[in-house]
Parts: C-alpha cells; structure tokens; sequence
C-alpha cells in the first residue's frame, strides 16, 4: 500500500499562486500577541529563519529539494545514487542479488533505483529521514497531507531536538482534541526542515489550542509566536506538559503513565500509546520519585497509574511510593526494552493498553537506541491504521520476539482476500537504521496468508 504523497509542493494552489505574485514578509508579533513568557526568534535568528523568503522562486526550490529528502520519497533518491562514489554515506542498502552479471542481478538493482523495498511494499511504508528531525517532520506530513486546510493541525509542538524526554512527553498533544504533531528545533534556530514542515502545515491555533498555533517546550527557537511550555529535568518538563494537556483537554486523564527518566529504551512506547489515548506522561527516576511527579499524581490521585519498565529501570521501591499517592498502580513490562515495547503492545487492563493480540493493525517499526524517533513517529500510532510502537535493537535483523509477535497477529483468509484483515508497518528511520533486508522480513510477516483449502 503506497500512500499518496504527503505534501501539496507540486500542486500550485490559490495560496501558493499568491505567495509567488507576492512574496510573504513575516508580520512582527506584538507584545500583546504574544503574551507573557513566549520568546520570538531575536531580530538575527529570525533574519536566519526568513533567509530565503524574499524570493519565491528559490524558496520553492528549496521547499522542493528539502522535502524531497524529508518524506519517504528519499528512498528513491537514495536507490538511483548507488553509482555515485561521493554518496557513499547515502547509498541504500544492497537489494539481494545472483552472481555477478547475471539477470536476478540486474533485476535486483533495478528494484532498487525504484525505490523498492527501501520506500514502501505491499504492506509496509517507511520514514526515512536519517534522523529524528527529519522524520517528525516526514511523519507530520504523513498524518497531516496539508493540500487543503481542513487536512492542516491547528497546532504543532516544537521540542528541542536533544530533549528526547520532553519529546516523549508532548506526545500526549496528539491526541484529540488537540491532534499537535511534534517538531524538532534548537535554541538557536529552527532547522530547515522542520521551517518547510511548519510552512506546509500552516498551523493557525484554534479554540481547543487556546489560539495558539504552535507549543515551545523549553528553550527552542520558533517563527512567529507560540504559547510557552516551560522545561527543566525530566520530571519537570513532563509536568508541565500534563498541566497543559489537562487544561486544553478540559478534563482529567483516564490514566497516566510513569515512564524512566534514565532509561530512555524502556520509555519510548509510551510515546504512541499516550497519542493514542491522551493519557499523560511522568516520569520516575530508578530509585526515587521526583518532586514535580509526586504534586503532579496528587493532582490526580483517583486516575490509575502504570509503570512502564522493569525494576531494573523503575524500582520496587519506587511503584511502592507511587502507591501511596495514587490509589492504583500496576506494572507493565519486559525483561529488556525489546521485549517491554511488545509488553504494552500485548497489554489490556480494562480500557488501557493496546491489547493487539490479532489480525488487522498498524504498527510502528524504530530502533530501541532512538528514543526521539517514537517521539517523531508518535502521529503515526494515533491515527490512519493506529497502532502500537515495536522495537528493533539491530539494524539488519529483526529481534526473534518480534518477528514471533507479527506471526502471533499475522492475518489470514480463507475463501475472500477482500474481506479480510490487514496489518500495515510503517518503518521509521533510513537504511543506515533498520535495514531493506529487515523491511522486507517485516512486509513478509505481515503478507495476508491463506488458510486452509477454502472450500
């Protein structure tokens, strides 16, 4: 299944055929706009954000050559560059092959400049930026196509790109009724990728975001104005944003999840699951409870509350000071952070957990050593074929428990293929990451299967 692709660029619509007869000056917010506590870019980095717009046709140049390596169309690029010797950090992946010169040979490489199976196969589709910047940005994109504005958010986040906590955390804005995907930038600047993302986005805020068309989190450099999320220490920064979720969403959480501080791998799944059910995030350190959780569960203390994470990540001790707090508290978890995604994955305790135990889901694929990457791939689980994210802790093969878990849900038929249940994997992150071979793997076990004689 290839998707449309995410982005209207080629597409001259009457905004666009307006910017070109009149290129876009940024308007000065003022200081009432603006509101207390937002910082706007300074009058230099915003001359380095707006670099490039006084001319439309450069800027739509740069949109197209930017994107272009944004969304999942890279792959192609990557597969029609094999040949060139300067390219070696971007050349794909070999594609299986006969003995030299003979025809599998060429019909190998040749599936390969198509983009196949780097881009996308019958059952998996793959971000493939070569970084988590990137691939927010193409998963954004996924989620939001752009080419109208009912298929723009109202809002986005932005987060720094070294804050994989607070990233993690301001998942949770995805879900309804906000739908805020997350972008990365820096203290500085904002990257040029994710400058383009928010272009094509076009967030204006809405009553639900409380007119704010973009959400700071910590220190980051943002166009325009945004309403400010302040960070600290994991703990901290989380709390702040379940405080904003609670007075966007209008009401309490139904659930909140205590995730490691100093272990991202095991945190990461709880990125897709909080988008998904709009159940917060907070954070506990291995040994002890932070002070900013403990007020933040006080708030709270009739909303059941689960640990993501063994001891090894989030002691005995600590589940056991969250207990006399919080009026229920159950564990979730595995033995290692493979195992811990598939954990949640599998999990049902009334309406938490994903409890995706058959046929006919989405899933999302990342590696276990980039926890901004679920962060970046959160939108992908909250909504089209919502699902949960699944780890990988090697870039060219597929842990043996995942692969048992995707023929555990793999789909089958007996009489009708049209009628019945499909899985789709999106696959986040480039080559270099999580490699053809295991995509192709990763499609095979998701292939719908025919059982029995049919008759």
């Amino acid at each position: 299944m290839i998707p449309k692709r995410p982005i209207n660029a080629d597409v001259p619509t009457e905004e666009t055929k307006a910017a070109k007869e009149a290129p876009k000056t940024p308007e000065k917010p003022t200081e009432k706009q603006l509101g207390g506590g937002v910082r706007p870019l300074s009058p230099s980095e915003q001359q380095k954000t707006n670099a490039g717009r006084s001319s439309g046709a450069p800027r739509a140049l740069l949109a197209l050559v930017v994107l272009a390596l944004v969304f999942i169309v890279v792959a192609i690029v990557w597969g029609t560059s094999s040949n060139d010797s300067s390219s070696e950090a971007t050349a794909p992946a070999p594609a299986p092959t006969g003995k030299e010169g003979d025809q599998s040979n060429s019909a190998a490489e040749t599936t390969e400049a198509l983009g196949y199976p780097g881009f996308a196969t019958n059952n998996t589709t793959r971000i493939g930026g070569s970084d988590p910047v990137a691939n927010a940005a193409g998963a954004a994109l996924a989620v939001f196509p752009s080419t109208t504005p009912k298929q723009r958010p109202a809002a986005v986040t932005l987060v720094n790109e070294e804050d994989w906590a607070g990233a993690l955390a301001a998942a949770v804005l995805m879900a309804p009724p906000v739908r805020a995907p997350t972008l990365f930038s820096t203290t500085d600047e904002v990257p040029a990728v994710t400058e383009e993302a928010l272009d094509a986005l076009d967030p204006q805020g809405s009553a639900v975001t409380g007119e704010a068309p973009l959400f700071a989190i910590g220190s980051v450099a943002f166009p325009g104005r945004a309403a400010p999320v302040a960070a600290g220490e994991p703990a901290v920064t989380a709390a702040h944003v379940a405080d904003l979720r609670d007075r966007l969403f209008g009401d309490a959480p139904k659930h909140i999840v205590i995730a490691s501080s100093s272990r991202p791998d095991f945190a990461m799944p709880a990125a897709a699951w909080s988008a998904r059910s709009g159940d917060p995030i907070l954070y506990a350190d291995a040994d002890g409870l932070p002070a900013a959780t403990k007020r933040a569960l006080q708030k709270h203390a009739k909303v059941p509350v689960y640990v993501l994470g063994p001891a090894s990540a989030i002691s005995s001790q600590v589940v056991r000071e969250i207990g006399k707090v919080s009026a229920k508290v159950k564990r979730v978890s595995g033995e290692d952070p493979v195992a811990n995604a598939l954990a949640l994955a599998r999990y049902h305790d009334g309406s938490f957990g994903w409890n995706v135990n058959d046929p006919g889901h989405g899933f999302v694929l990342a590696r276990s050593d980039s926890p901004s990457d679920a962060a970046a791939a959160a939108p992908l689980s909250a909504s089209g074929t919502w699902g949960p994210l699944l780890l990988t802790d090697d870039a060219g093969k597929l842990p043996e428990v995942v692969r048992s878990y995707l023929l555990d849900v793999k789909p089958g038929y007996t009489t009708d293929p049209t009628r019945a249940f499909y899985n789709h994997v999106w696959v986040v992150g480039d080559q270099d990451a999580i490699s053809v071979e295991q995509q192709a793997e990763v499609d095979e076990l998701a292939e719908l299967a025919k059982i029995g004689s049919g008759e």
